[in-house]
């Protein structure tokens, strides 16, 4: 087996690394921020780990594919009332709309299968 060349890894600490702004396909930026690896997906797409502020909502949106996420700090509530918090494991189905808010703020591990789409 050969040595992982420089060129095929890519290596962040979430904790020291700097977020992109997350913008919108309208130019709309609410503050959240992204840190991705793989360039050649959107955006907030595939796997990442997304940062809310304190006080944020996200646009409601429609899932195309699969979400999941796994809470790495701080508590996201969801437009039905649902508390999640440090630790919870979050699956959503391709199709189901929502949108969250965010207290305190968080962050998140997320896995996003393709871009999702706004909902009025």
């Amino acid at each position: 087996m050969r040595n992982v060349e420089p060129a095929e890894r890519k290596v962040a600490n979430i904790y020291d690394t700097e977020f992109e702004p997350f913008v919108y396909d309208d130019g709309t930026a609410l503050g959240d921020s992204v840190l991705q690896l793989d360039k050649s997906l959107p955006l907030g797409t595939g796997f990442h780990v997304y940062r809310m502020p304190a006080g944020m909502t996200t646009r409601p949106h429609r899932h195309n594919g699969h979400e999941q996420f796994l809470i790495l700090e701080g508590e996201l509530i969801e437009n039905d009332g649902t508390v999640f918090r440090k630790g919870d494991l979050v699956w959503f189905k391709d199709g189901t709309e929502h949108c969250s808010h965010s207290p305190e703020g968080c962050l998140l591990a997320v896995h996003i299968a393709g871009p999702e789409i706004a909902v009025d």
